[in-house]
C-alpha cells in the first residue's frame, strides 16, 4: 500500500472512513479480496509471492492496513514480509493501542513500513522508520511512503480532499472516494520530497494514482463503517495497464464503532 487516508470520528454518520491505493511492480501477482480460509473472519486481499497483505478487516470490527516507507539505500531484498504484519494484527484480539505498543519485536529486521491498526473505535500507529507508537486522535489523517501525515503532496491533496467529501455530505458516496484517488496528477518539482531515487522517479510517484512503466497503481480499497455498526469494504482493481477490471463490495457487521458525542471539524 502507498497511500492511505481516512477519517476517524470525523463524520457524524461515518466513525471511520479509508480510501488506500496500492501500487505494485505490475508482474507480481495478487489476489482479490476474499474471505481467508485460514483466519475466520479476515476479509483481505493477498500477496500471493510472500503470502501477506496491504489492507483488510474482520467480521469483529478490525482494520489494519501497511504502507511501506521508501528509502532504497537501507531495502533489504531478503527482509521478511511487511505484509505479515496486517494479518497477525487482524488474527489476534489485542486492542490496537496496546498491539503497536507490546508487538514490535522483530520489525527492526524488516524494511520500512507504517503500520496502521483499529478495532473498536480506537485506531493507533506504528513505524519502524521513527517515531513513537501512539494513539491517532479524532480527525483526517493520511500516509503514504514516509511517516504519518508527513506533508507530501499527494498526502496534502488526498487529506484535504477528504476533509471537503465529509464536510459536504450526510451520505459518503464510495464513487467520490474512488475520484479522489484517482488522481494523476504530479506534484510541481519545488514540492518533491527526496527520497533518494532521483528527480524523474520522485515525479511520477508524486501522484495519487501512479501509472509508470512497469509500476503503479493495482487497487483502490474504500472502507466505510457506519454509526449503525455496518462496513462496506470495496475493492476497485487495475491491470497492468492501469485500467479499471472491476469493483467487489462486501457488507458486513462492524462490532465496537460507536461515534462520538462531538465530530472534529474537518481540515479546511
Amino acid at each position: 500500500m502507498c497511500l492511505v487516508v481516512l477519517g476517524l470520528h470525523a463524520h457524524p454518520l461515518y466513525p471511520f472512513v479509508v480510501a488506500a491505493n496500492r501500487d505494485e511492480v505490475v508482474t507480481r501477482p495478487s489476489a482479490p479480496v476474499a474471505y481467508w480460509r485460514e483466519h475466520d473472519g479476515l476479509l483481505a486481499g493477498r500477496d500471493l509471492v510472500a503470502g501477506g497483505t496491504w489492507m483488510g478487516v474482520t467480521r469483529s470490527g478490525r482494520f489494519a492496513a501497511l504502507t511501506n516507507v521508501r528509502d532504497p539505500r537501507a531495502f533489504d531484498p531478503g527482509a521478511p514480509t511487511r505484509g505479515e504484519l496486517v494479518v497477525r494484527f487482524l488474527a489476534g484480539t489485542d486492542d490496537p493501542v496496546t498491539h503497536v505498543k507490546t508487538r514490535t519485536a522483530d520489525v527492526r529486521q524488516r524494511n520500512g513500513f507504517n503500520l496502521l491498526v483499529a478495532g473498536n473505535g480506537r485506531l493507533a500507529w506504528f513505524s519502524n522508520a521513527g517515531g513513537e507508537p501512539c494513539e491517532v486522535g479524532p480527525g483526517v489523517h493520511a500516509v503514504s511512503n514516509a511517516l504519518l501525515d508527513t506533508p507530501w503532496p499527494k498526502v496534502r491533496r488526498s487529506a484535504a480532499g477528504l476533509a471537503g467529501i465529509l464536510k459536504r455530505h450526510d451520505r459518503i458516496d464510495p464513487e467520490e472516494l474512488f475520484a479522489l484517488l484517482a488522481d494523476r496528477a504530479s506534484a510541481p518539482d519545488e514540492e518533491l520530497p527526496e527520497t533518494g531515487v532521483g528527480l524523474a522517479a520522485e515525479r511520477l510517484l508524486s501522484s495519487a494514482f501512479i501509472a509508470a512503466p512497469g509500476y503503479g497503481t493495482r487497487g483502490t480499497t474504500l472502507l466505510l463503517v457506519s454509526a449503525a455498526g455496518r462496513a462496506t469494504f470495496l475493492e476497485r482493481r487495475f491491470d497492468e495497464s492501469f485500467r479499471e477490471t472491476g469493483t467487489a463490495r462486501f457488507e458486513l457487521d462492524f462490532q465496537g464503532w460507536k461515534p462520538l458525542g462531538r465530530v472534529p471539524r474537518p481540515l479546511s
